[in-house]
């Protein structure tokens, strides 16, 4: 199903006319975190419900606080994790959406789109997870998918999880029988693993090695 299929139009947005106490009866009758306003079709932004909170006048329209609106949408040809970035960067569980012509079609729920996102195949089918580690200036997305191919596996999906200090780590989904011979490349090709596996042979090995040094060094 295309994510398109779960753009909303349910609850009707708010306009500039529309009155502080219709704007609070919106966020007690329904879960949202933001609610959008749309003149002629076109997005003016959305109200943050604690922001609609702290208006003591309840008679005001909503022109009289236009200075609280947010402003964040997204194009109906955004991709499941555009979205997720959209609803991460604001901190929101309901985002507008707008056609190619800027007009206002509808919106997304949060929970519609984890859904969508946790059935997809990067989720469900069968795999590894592999986090890697390695300077910024010396990754390269091209090695980290050649390495996974050169050892018989199938990368399902990638993305930077951490980015800190010259420092970028990677997660990885991968589709493979044999993640040791994976993760023993990538050691040769100096990224370090951050994720913990069962039955790594090198950690085990320097285990052992760290063992046999200490048992020396108490002698």
């Amino acid at each position: 199903m295309n994510i398109t299929d779960y753009i909303l139009n349910e609850i009707k947005p708010l306009s500039l006319k529309s009155s502080v106490k219709t704007a609070k009866k919106l966020f007690d009758n329904f879960p949202f975190t933001h609610f959008v306003v749309v003149e002629d079709n076109k997005i003016l932004g959305c109200f943050a419900q604690e922001d609609i909170q702290t208006i003591e006048n309840k008679a005001d329209e909503l022109v009289a606080h236009t200075h609280l609106l947010n402003s964040f949408f997204a194009d109906e040809r955004a991709t499941v994790l555009e979205l997720l970035k959209i609803f991460a960067d604001n901190n929101t569980t309901v985002i507008p959406v707008i056609n190619k012509d800027k007009e206002y079609i509808g919106y997304y729920d949060l929970c519609d789109v984890l859904d969508v996102f946790s059935t997809s195949p990067f989720m469900i089918e069968d795999s590894e997870t592999l986090i890697i580690e390695k300077l910024e200036s010396d990754y390269s997305m091209s090695e980290v998918t050649q390495i996974v191919e050169s050892n018989g596996g199938k990368l399902l999906g990638m993305y930077i999880s951490e980015k800190q200090q010259g420092l970028v780590q990677v997660t990885l989904k991968i589709s493979t029988e044999d993640i040791h011979e994976i993760m023993h490349t990538y050691r040769r090709y100096d990224y370090k693993i951050i994720s913990t596996h069962e039955n790594d042979v090198y950690l085990e090995d320097l285990k052992n090695r760290s063992d046999y040094l200490q048992k020396y060094l108490e002698m």
